[in-house]
């Protein structure tokens, strides 16, 4: 994507994205597991399981990130291009945010 490279991102991109405060997250044996907390308990029926990719995406929004921003942590962090990380980095959000995991910083 040409235009992000040159700093003429979309207003999607320049959103800032963090974790929920409503979640407890452990990095165990390369990947990450992620518990949503419901009424101040565990809810052990809903465990996510984090790869390597989406390990690094995670411990990126412990603090406010935009799509544009953890693109570019792909991109420096494995041998991948703007096109796929932005692909891969786009697809997490969208899952975890649908699942909860997600707010908006």
């Amino acid at each position: 994507m040409y235009m992000q490279r040159q700093g003429l991102s979309t207003g999607e991109d320049q959103n800032a994205y963090r974790r929920s405060s409503a979640v407890v997250s452990r990095h165990i044996s390369g990947e990450t597991l992620v518990v949503p907390i419901r009424g101040k308990v565990g809810d052990l029926a809903s465990i996510y399981s984090f790869n390597e990719t989406g390990s690094v995406l995670w411990a990126a929004l412990e603090h406010p990130a935009s799509l544009e921003s953890l693109t570019s942590l792909l991109c420096q962090s494995f041998d991948v291009g703007w096109d796929d990380a932005r692909r891969d980095a786009q697809a997490f959000v969208q899952e975890i945010k649908s699942a909860g995991l997600l707010t908006a910083a």
